[in-house]
């Protein structure tokens, strides 16, 4: 098995995708599709970069997967469904996510809230497999209900529900988040082998350090600024609570979950053939990562 990593600067969002070598299967985790904010203009910069390596290793990609709706970049599953027909795969409580979602874009009682815009959804303890390789289904929620980590041999897809031990762990007051939730997601993963690699989907560089993306559960466990092997549940719940209600809210959060909960797809143009991406006005008070 390799990993090879992709780091966006724009979101500090890292992308992986993981091959068996022998067989030139992979899998490509948390792409991201590009937006410029100012112009509304999207690119598919990121996903290229992407492309341009499986295309010179030579690889077949049957699934796309992201850890979660992301808050703060669009998804760019649809790129890869076209241009090498993955299947797009996410967590199955996606549906309670989607329905959240909905209610705060006024999308209508006919949005679909049970996860069809997906093709694949996985179950905690559900598997599917690539190549020699299987991605096994964790659900760890918290950061959000239906956020999910993707274990494939001794590494570990951790999403945004863990940073870099001198960073911290993920914000958990987005709707449908829980600080307690996060907390025993967390311990479930510090119950795996101490030796198990984990895999960032951000690195935001605290003091200007290099950008890193993998570290270990026994790292984790020793060192981590937010919660480590002696924090409590109390203790977290009420660093996190307090946390959370200083930050300000990611930057693309509207207009990225509104097209994540479609499976990175943009609402239909409308009569005059554009789209338009809705913004709820005074909805947010605070909130970020």
């Amino acid at each position: 098995m390799r990993i090879q990593e992709f780091f966006d600067e724009a979101t500090s969002t890292l992308t992986y995708v993981v091959f068996d070598e022998s067989a030139r299967v992979a899998v490509v985790i948390d792409p991201v599709l590009d937006y410029d904010p100012r112009s509304a203009r999207i690119r598919e910069t990121s996903a290229e970069t992407v492309a341009a390596f499986l295309d010179r290793e030579g690889l077949s990609v049957p699934y796309v997967i992201d850890t979660h709706a992301h808050a703060d970049h669009m998804t760019a599953l649809p790129f890869f469904q076209e241009r090498y027909g993955a299947q797009s795969v996410t967590g199955a409580g996606v549906g309670v996510v989607q329905a959240k979602f909905r209610d705060i874009y006024n999308l209508g009682d006919d949005f679909p809230v049970d996860g069809r815009q997906f093709d694949v959804l996985l179950d905690e303890g559900d598997d599917i497999e690539f190549g020699s390789l299987r991605v096994h289904a964790v659900h760890t929620p918290g950061h959000t209900p239906a956020h999910m980590s993707w274990q494939v041999n001794d590494a570990l897809f951790v999403g945004d529900t863990l940073f870099m031990p001198d960073y911290g762990t993920a914000r958990a007051d987005f709707p449908g988040g829980s600080a307690s939730d996060l907390y025993d997601s967390i311990q479930r993963i510090y119950a795996m082998p101490d030796e198990t690699r984990l895999f960032m989907c951000h690195d935001y560089r605290p003091g200007g350090r290099a950008m890193r993306f993998e570290t270990t559960v026994a790292e984790q466990k020793a060192s981590n600024v937010q919660l480590n092997a002696k924090t409590s549940r109390d203790e977290y719940v009420e660093f996190r609570s307090e946390r959370d209600a200083e930050l300000a809210a990611p930057v693309l959060i509207l207009p990225s979950l509104q097209v994540n909960i479609r499976a990175g797809h943009l609402p239909e143009a409308e009569s005059n053939g554009t789209t338009y991406l809705k913004i709820p006005v005074n909805f947010l008070g605070r909130g970020g990562k």
